[in-house]
């Protein structure tokens, strides 16, 4: 998704990046809907044939923009072994191995591959991981086809799940837990909910477009399959939660957090039938100032 963002561009993460896998695919699985809407508002003025996914994750960028530019191939991004291995198998399972060219790259590192004059760079949840997104910004300039256009997407931060006043047991425990991992997050990424817009301009970019996304899925009516598809997705996300705040947690906010994170207890996030998730994108659209 990237999201942590469930997406990520840089191994400089608090855990190892291969973690991410299932819950990027998750993301991708359960916002599947959103993600195809945002890159059918993109503002393409022709159709574009060599895309970029910078910080490409599992590939939910990758396969919504093939689905929606057809005979357009796609260099796909990220330093995650795990990540690409996990796209490249999903690339042939889908009959597109031939459109999807994944590349390793750190996004940090002095030189970037060869990643060829792209007419559209995609770049979701992974500006945020950088610790020079401005360098970056200025090599997207540079490899930018005339006239290409540059997405930037990023996210509020992790998704949420539960209603406000739960569990029973410990109500307002995601807030919680989203202030522990929001006090974590300050001291390593520096760039987390930044406003994109002025570094575009300052590196030579246009900004054509720019709109923020509240995200709801799953309120109210839910086939079976999608309310497990939104169980499996919280109880990834809230896994990686308590792996990185559990030390700030109270012992009742904790035993709490474990009870819903139990497959086999009586309040399994699971056996809950009023989960939905609730997360925040903004998009930004820019073109190389002429």
């Amino acid at each position: 998704m990237t999201h942590p963002s469930p997406h990520t561009a840089h191994s400089a993460q608090e855990h190892d990046a291969s973690d991410l896998s299932e819950l990027l695919d998750l993301d991708a699985e359960v916002l599947a809907g959103h993600l195809a809407s945002l890159v059918a508002r993109l503002p393409v003025t022709d159709t574009p044939r060599h895309l970029l996914d910078l910080g490409c994750g599992t590939g939910a960028g990758t396969f919504a923009l093939l689905d929606r530019f057809p005979r357009a191939e796609v260099t796909a991004v990220d330093s995650s072994p795990a990540h690409l291995r996990r796209l490249h198998e999903k690339a042939a399972a889908a009959g597109l191995a031939d459109r999807v060219h994944p590349v390793a790259a750190d996004l940090d590192a002095e030189e970037w591959p060869d990643l060829g004059a792209p007419d559209l760079v995609w770049a979701s949840a992974a500006l945020h991981h950088l610790a020079d997104p401005e360098r970056a910004l200025r090599r997207v300039r540079g490899l930018l086809a005339p006239g290409g256009l540059l997405a930037v997407v990023e996210l509020a931060g992790f998704p949420r799940f539960l209603p406000a006043d739960a569990p029973a047991g410990a109500p307002g425990l995601e807030d919680r837990c989203h202030a522990a991992l929001d006090r974590r997050h300050a001291a390593h990424l520096a760039h987390r909910h930044e406003n994109w817009a002025p570094l575009l301009r300052s590196t030579g970019f246009d900004v054509e477009a720019e709109r923020t996304l509240a995200i709801e899925p799953g309120r109210g009516p839910q086939a079976p399959s999608d309310r497990e598809a939104v169980a499996r997705y919280a109880s990834s996300a809230l896994r990686r939660v308590r792996e990185a705040v559990a030390a700030e947690l109270t012992p009742r906010d904790l035993a709490a957090l474990d009870a819903l994170l139990d497959p086999d207890g009586p309040h399994a996030l699971a056996r809950r039938n009023d989960l939905g998730v609730r997360t925040t994108r903004t998009v930004w659209a820019a073109r190389p100032t002429v």
